[in-house]
């Protein structure tokens, strides 16, 4: 379908007879009767007529024609994306069967004051099985593993790890199948503490056995402090943990490693030990959207003849994840249709179709008419009668979905023994349709690349379209040399806690760099080697000292925290509000300068800046300048403000 074309001119009849007996009113103020039956208001209603005929038409010459241009061009309008999360579903108490949550389950966010809910709905089945320990084994770093399931039976204190623990040591435990995709708790009774370990940062990892290779998983409440007390650790376990034989045991396994520890991490000097343990499942997790799945939606009875289009009544179509499905019906029964972009390559027996996306209209092959008068099939045509329905599409999304951490906790569908749901994670991706204005835009950089990768620029712009839900995007060339491209993305963020995110929220998913590595690949120069890759950042802590009046100091800490959370930001910082310049440093003069005009009067009295690592929260010694590499953006990283109270007299 066209683009819309605009109205250039929107007044009709009646707004033009009003009008112009307004300008009466002004020119010749002794005419006073406006009645319909004078002669002079029928001449006012017959050019209003006129008039009315003129401006039809006006709005159909000058952008009408700029909109066919691009019709004729094949732009098309973005549809909406859909906001994804994953949702942890809670268990009221362990459950000896499999609780099963069937995909469509729908969960929203809180009630508002203001806003109304935002719904999801799970996009898989989700099967949270019962689980318990069956087998414990350590296996130390150098060294055979040990059964050593008798002795926990017994009563007996068992070392997880050696006596003297080193980096690769680990205790497995081994449930009786495997449980992807679930939160299972591990319970552990120990009597004798591991030595030397801090119990908030112990160097344990936690994996589960996916068939091939040990895969880290999430860990949420531990209540050990590092296997040093009794407690549970509650473990999420990833959807490819598998059954396999370990040891002799086939189980689904599970395992806590030792790790080697960070720079100034305290170690074990001795193994912790357990006298008692046991797994059991409390939750499961599974990926929700914001969107919702229509079937068997009838489309119409085809005419038999080509280009035949018809559209649904509830648009857009969400093309983010699984196309639409078609079908027609036959003889035989209903036969699936392929959607495609374009029927350049479609023969006449190919049963395929077109989608606009943003309209909801599905659009059957044309016929061409040759140079020799005969007519060219661009694809298969339904027979006459044969009735088009979509089986199966999704509808939805937009920007309302990105919410945030722990806003989805409302379970909307009836499932027994759920207790509550919530996000660990904020909800992104959702990108409202694309607009008539932006498509006027996007057309000269259509022209110009005819779909091929060769200026920054072009990385860039392709980048955005295949992931539209990304925030920034920066095409640099690569430290490899010459032939190489690098293309760092930031992804888009919902800030927990006003504008301070977190690390890990700044880096895109693996789905998203898969889409635009794929498109890239298709349109690159051949000999360009590509990556594709988040950019570093670099943690900046701000340590501040102010006065104000003794009134005034909580309101002035929070608003001097707001000013530096926002302002080094990567999404929504920098001197105009876009995001902080990739390669733009950190001057103390500009930290002076935000603080002063955040506080109002307030005495800034002491700034010290530091380069801080994200991953591991070291930070350097305090300088005027940071200065930040051309394909790196800010971090804001634990900001501290120290505000004391002013006397009178103007001294803190």
């Amino acid at each position: 379908m066209a683009l819309p074309s605009p109205n250039l001119d929107d007044r009709r009849f009646q707004q033009l007879v009003d009008e112009a007996k307004r300008y009466v009113q002004q020119r010749a103020p002794e005419w006073t009767d406006h009645n319909v039956s004078d002669p002079g208001v029928t001449l006012i209603e017959t050019f209003a007529y006129i008039v009315d005929q003129l401006l039809y038409r006006l709005n159909r010459v000058p952008d009408k024609n700029y909109t066919a241009f691009l019709d004729l061009l094949g732009i098309r309008l973005f549809p909406p994306a859909a906001a994804g999360a994953e949702v942890d579903f809670w268990l009221s108490a362990p459950q000896p069967d499999t609780v099963t949550l069937p995909a469509g389950t729908e969960v929203t966010t809180g009630d508002g004051e203001t806003e109304e809910p935002v719904v999801f709905a799970t996009t898989d089945e989700l099967r949270v099985v019962p689980s318990e320990l069956n087998r414990l084994v350590t296996a130390p770093r150098s060294g055979e593993q040990s059964d050593r399931t008798r002795e926990l039976g017994e009563g007996r204190d068992v070392p997880c790890f050696q006596t003297a623990p080193e980096p690769g040591d680990a205790v497995l435990f081994g449930l009786p199948t495997a449980v992807p995709r679930c939160i299972v708790a591990v319970r552990l009774d120990s009597r004798v503490e591991g030595v030397g370990v801090d119990p908030r940062q112990p160097p344990l990892v936690w994996e589960a056995w996916d068939g091939g290779r040990w895969q880290v998983c999430e860990t949420g409440e531990d209540t050990t402090g590092g296997l040093n007390r009794p407690g549970e650790v509650i473990v999420h376990v990833p959807a490819d943990h598998t059954a396999s034989v370990i040891g002799g045991t086939r189980a689904g396994w599970l395992r806590c490693r030792v790790t080697e520890p960070e720079p100034g991490q305290p170690f074990y000097s001795e193994s912790p030990t357990v006298r008692e343990a046991s797994v059991f499942t409390v939750g499961g997790t599974i990926a929700v959207e914001h969107a919702e799945t229509v079937t068997d939606v009838p489309l119409g009875t085809s005419e038999g003849v080509p280009g035949q289009s018809f559209r649904l009544g509830r648009p857009p179509v969400l093309l983010d994840g699984e196309p639409p499905v078609v079908e027609v019906s036959s003889a035989d029964g209903w036969q699936r249709w392929t959607i495609v972009e374009h029927f350049g390559r479609s023969g006449p027996e190919d049963r395929h179709l077109r989608v606009d996306a943003t309209t909801g209209e599905f659009t059957f092959p044309p016929a061409l008419r040759e140079p020799n008068g005969t007519l060219r099939l661009c694809g298969a045509v339904p027979e006459k009668g044969a009735h088009i329905r979509v089986s199966r599409y999704r509808t939805g999304g937009g920007p309302a979905g990105n919410v945030a951490r722990g806003a989805i906790s409302v379970l909307r569908s009836s499932v027994p023994y759920i207790a509550r749901v919530t996000n660990r994670e904020a909800a992104r991706g959702g990108v409202e349709g694309e607009t008539v204005a932006n498509a006027k835009l996007r057309a000269p950089d259509a022209l110009r690349m005819q779909e091929r990768a060769v200026t920054a620029e072009d990385y860039e712009i392709i980048s955005r379209q295949a992931a539209p839900s990304v925030r920034r995007v920066r095409c640099l060339p690569a430290a490899e040399g010459a032939g190489a491209v690098r293309v760092l993305v930031v992804p888009d963020a919902v800030a927990d806690d006003g504008d301070r995110l977190r690390f890990e929220q700044l880096i895109p998913s693996d789905q998203v760099l898969t889409a635009i590595t794929e498109s890239l690949d298709e349109r690159r120069l051949i000999g360009t080697r590509l990556v594709v890759e988040p950019p570093v950042y670099q943690g900046v802590t701000v340590v501040a000292r102010l006065a104000a009046a003794p009134e005034d100091t909580d309101r002035v800490r929070d608003a001097a925290l707001a000013a530096l959370f926002r302002y080094l930001n990567p999404l929504i910082g920098g001197p105009d509000g876009a995001g902080w310049p990739f390669g733009r440093p950190v001057q103390y003069g500009e930290i002076f300068g935000l603080l002063q005009r955040a506080t109002g009067n307030a005495l800034v009295e002491e700034i010290r800046l530091f380069a801080a690592d994200p991953i591991t929260g070291r930070r350097g010694t305090p300088v005027d300048r940071i200065d930040v590499a051309s394909g790196a953006l800010v971090f804001s990283y634990q900001h501290q403000v120290v505000v004391q109270p002013l006397e009178a007299g103007g001294q803190a």
